[in-house]
């Protein structure tokens, strides 16, 4: 609904200026009609709809972008135990995964060859076995593709239990 609103308004007249004192000048007044439209309520409610869907995908890009850019493994535990950590994880195809030396070094990052998806090349995502991550803060990444899942080990400390999974979705 549009509102009227009425308003007097003195204005002064300007004719005959000769001089003050030999006019007599009489204020004009006149009535203006002004007008305001309502805003619609619905358009204010969309607009803090559109707001907050902007806001939430804003914020599940952040998300995915985060998760995007890679996957945390530490080798060893700050207890000095010979882990994977974490030991089993899900990354996205294409999410790179960086393993970080740790503790309890030396380690590398071994794909058991028998437990990956099938036509998957083991040799082009593991370390060589005589390689090693030697010092804290060394790392080693890989980018996993095909969907599947990939079990790894540490070949200096398999026997002692340091084995990993990671499902690609």
């Amino acid at each position: 609904m549009a509102t009227i609103t009425s308003a007097a308004v003195t204005i002064p007249s300007f004719t005959g200026l000769k001089s003050a004192a030999a006019s007599s000048s009489k204020p004009t007044t006149a009535r203006v009609a002004t007008t305001s439209a309502a805003v619609p309520k619905l358009s204010v409610k969309a607009s803090l709809k559109d707001f907050g869907v902007a806001v939430a995908a804003t914020a599940a890009t952040a998300i995915l972008a985060s998760s995007a850019l890679a996957a945390d493994v530490l080798l060893g535990g700050d207890d000095g135990s010979l882990a994977f950590i974490p030991q089993t994880f899900e990354v996205a195809a294409g999410e790179k995964i960086v393993f970080s030396n740790n503790a309890g070094f030396p380690h590398n990052i071994v794909f058991d060859e028998d437990e990956v998806p099938a036509g998957v090349d083991v040799s082009k995502i593991s370390m060589n076995e005589e390689d090693y991550l030697n010092a804290k803060g060394e790392t080693y990444a890989v980018t996993l593709t095909e969907k599947g899942t990939y079990s790894f080990y540490c070949a200096p400390h398999q026997g002692a239990g340091m084995v990993g999974k990671v499902t690609v979705k």
